[in-house]
């Protein structure tokens, strides 16, 4: 299957994304510790969840596929020395990931790659970790994803994988080609494929991981978009000015994505090592 191109709602003007996500602009779901959590907050505890699990340290590599505009691979560099590397197809993140690599002085320690990972050349065995937040989704061939990032991977290298699941196959035939379904998939995103958690599993087994934790992380995603709209709300004025109609076209896509949580859809984290 071809290569998609989703940078569709990824190009779009940086300041958008300003509007409603946190300051990091993290794209993904938070991990909140208690009732007061704010969404910042959140975004920062599940990064350094992120980190635990692929074990990352000072000077260790670390691949993050979908780098969005740079949350991880920032953060993972400032935070704990990790020399790390983007990968997006779409231009604007590079842009906006550039300045800030700049301003803050990580030169050495931050990168980025223009493109999609099935078509770029990785050099193997190279990277301690990879990583991939809501990414995979927009990647139709999923065999040829987990090769690439047990490729890239050293031996015990660690892989972090978190998406947004139909709840079963049969959620995924019932659900998926509803108008709602269809409005996220392509006005927003381009193109996007929610597999079962099974799905994820068999792939990341058959390219030759082992898998070591799966967690269920779908409450937090859940409360993470709430947050979200509540930023658009309070940014609509400001986001019709950029696109007229933009503030209730992000509260649509928000809030089909939350009206499933548990019911058709899972936020799950997989976690797998490369043993060899």
């Amino acid at each position: 299957m071809a290569v998609a191109d989703t940078n569709v709602h990824y190009d779009l003007d940086p300041e958008i994304f300003g509007l409603y996500l946190d300051p990091m602009r993290k794209y993904s779901a938070g991990l909140y510790t208690s009732p007061e959590d704010t969404l910042e907050q959140a975004q920062r505890t599940k990064l350094r969840f992120v980190a635990e699990r692929v074990n990352l340290g000072p000077g260790k590599r670390l691949l993050d596929i979908g780098s969005g505009w740079g949350s991880l691979i920032l953060f993972m560099a400032q935070e704990f020395g990790a020399r790390t590397v983007g990968i997006s197809p779409a231009p604007n993140q590079h842009a906006y990931i550039h300045e800030l690599v700049r301003e803050r002085g990580l030169e050495d320690l931050v990168s980025t790659r223009v493109g999609h990972i099935e078509e770029l050349e990785i050099e193997p065995r190279s990277f301690d970790a990879v990583t991939m937040l809501g990414s995979i989704v927009h990647m139709p061939d999923l065999g040829a994803a987990f090769a690439r990032a047990h490729a890239a991977l050293r031996t015990k290298g660690m892989l972090y994988v978190s998406e947004s699941c139909y709840r079963n196959a049969a959620k995924r035939a019932e659900f998926g080609e509803l108008d709602s379904s269809a409005f996220v998939r392509d006005a927003i995103f381009g193109w996007g494929d929610m597999r079962p958690l099974s799905e994820l599993v068999r792939g990341a087994e058959d390219a030759g991981f082992s898998v070591v934790a799966v967690d269920d992380l779908t409450d937090h995603y859940h409360r993470t978009i709430e947050d979200w709209l509540a930023n658009v709300a309070r940014s609509a004025e400001r986001l019709d000015e950029i696109e007229a109609g933009l503030a209730d076209k992000l509260t649509r896509y928000l809030r089909t994505a939350n009206a499933g949580w548990g019911f058709t859809t899972k936020h799950y984290a997989l976690t797998c090592a490369k043993r060899r």
